[in-house]
């Protein structure tokens, strides 16, 4: 049988963008850095273009319009100032997990010391902290390594730096590096002053004396015993550890996070700006009509690329925003408060699509006052009961470490008691979070109670 071809018409709708959006999209999708780029390249390549000299306001504009109240109200919390620096700084440039121990704290060291001498101190200091960020060898042989340096001016800089992130850096033992966590809480949990007591030469007996021996002795309750020996399990006893690789790359944050009045704000860091260049827009119309076609058209081009980078100004204003009123319970109680959040939770109540807050939070990030976090950070299903699954990794890394060293929970048994708080999980979810947070099952966390004679073998 021969094919013939025929011609066939067809009715039909199809989305088609301007180049115009398309140019949008595609600035809304860079990163800072690669924006950055970007707009160098137009202004090498259109004579119409120029970059601002103090290298820009907000991208949606003035400061003003660049802070976004979230219209929710933090009691408890110190003001903004306070909250977002301290020793650790409040730097426009924050290094990703890749970078080393030694430049994290560095970084923040160097925004707060301003003398030649005691930067040389910090780095003298920071070479001598062990992979784990303990500081093994004494201030007085340190000294020596730097003339004109004496002890004193060496635990001035140490004090400093056992203020940076992670905190407990800098420690000269165990009981130190917990008691810098411990001062690091916010807010002061319940069982602060008893774990501090316990910091204080009773490091030991909690290890080896039965607990309620030890409750006895301290003149507490076993359930406060508990709960205070929970806390410092809870804690790094080696800070330094995550810090182990090179420095891969760095990120720029594109907003920080606020607490203003008594309400978190979004205020929009200073981005890359452009502006017309005058000098050539007025030459448009007084030249030979080659060269007045030419600049128009790259005015209409210079036009088009300030109004896309306005819109994705304002976009990531509108994101960032909708994500931090979301998100208070994370920023004022940590990770366990943290809610489960859609794209289309921030997209409907915005009139934006979800593609669009996709692109928005890819390789954008917010400073916190816990730290810098990709905008995707924010996002994330989990089980039912209103909680996300990073809550639920929090929640069940306190149960583990308020476990019995004897009898350490299974993770059916975690299951339940996370179904008795109203978060329907099943024993296999329980698996996979303990997974992903590095903890063992619990055939791996039984420990032997102090005083308990060791296990016999079996013979066959």
């Amino acid at each position: 049988m021969a094919i013939k071809p025929a011609l066939q018409a067809k009715l039909g709708t199809a989305l088609v963008l301007s180049p115009q959006q398309q140019q949008a999209l595609r600035l809304l999708l860079l990163s800072r850095t690669e924006l950055e780029a970007a707009l160098r390249e137009a202004v090498e390549s259109n004579p119409l273009l120029e970059a601002l000299e103090d290298g820009g306001a907000d991208d949606a504009g003035s400061e003003a319009e660049g802070a976004t109240d979230t219209e929710a109200d933090a009691p408890g919390m110190d003001d903004a100032e306070t909250a977002a620096t301290g020793v650790a700084g409040d730097p426009l440039e924050t290094a990703c997990a890749g970078i080393g121990l030694a430049e994290h704290l560095l970084s923040q060291l160097r925004m707060v010391l301003r003398s030649p001498r005691d930067l040389r101190i910090a780095e003298l200091l920071v070479d001598a902290l062990d992979a784990d960020g303990y500081l093994r060898e004494p201030l007085e042989a340190l000294a020596e390594a730097l003339p004109g340096a004496g002890r004193a001016d060496l635990a001035v800089v140490l004090g400093l730096l056992q203020h940076c992130d992670p905190p407990g850096c800098g420690a000269r033992d165990l009981a130190e590096c917990l008691r810098l966590q411990l001062a690091a809480l916010d807010p002061p949990p319940p069982a602060l002053a008893l774990a501090r007591r316990l910091l204080d030469g009773r490091l030991e007996a909690l290890v080896r004396q039965p607990a309620a021996t030890l409750a006895a002795d301290l003149g507490v309750e076993a359930a406060a015993l508990a709960e205070a020996a929970a806390l410092l399990r809870s804690l790094d006893p080696k800070p330094g550890a995550r810090y182990g690789g090179e420095r891969t790359d760095y990120v720029r944050p594109d907003a920080t996070a606020l607490r203003v009045g008594g309400r978190w704000q979004v205020r929009m860091l200073p981005a890359p700006g452009l502006t017309l260049n005058r000098h050539y827009a007025a030459l448009i119309g007084h030249c030979r009509s080659g060269e007045d076609a030419y600049l128009r058209g790259r005015l209409q081009e210079a036009r088009w690329l300030l109004r896309a980078l306005a819109q994705r100004g304002e976009t990531l204003r509108r994101v960032a925003g909708a994500i931090v009123a979301a998100q208070v319970g994370f920023l004022e109680h940590g990770p366990a408060a943290m809610r489960p959040l859609a794209l289309r939770d921030i997209a409907e109540p915005l009139g934006l699509h979800e593609s669009t807050v996709s692109r928005a939070t890819t390789r954008k990030y917010l400073r916190t006052p816990r730290g810098t976090f990709e905008l995707r950070h924010f996002f994330g299903t989990g089980p039912a009961g209103g909680a996300s699954a990073m809550a639920v990794q929090e929640r069940l890394r306190r149960l583990i470490a308020a476990e019995p060293a004897e009898r350490p929970l299974s993770d059916q048994a975690l299951a339940d008691r996370l179904q008795a708080e109203g978060i329907a999980v099943t024993r296999r979810t329980v698996a996979k979070y303990r997974e992903m947070i590095g903890l063992p099952p619990a055939s791996a966390r039984r420990r032997r109670p102090p005083g308990a004679p060791p296990a016999r073998s079996r013979g066959i």
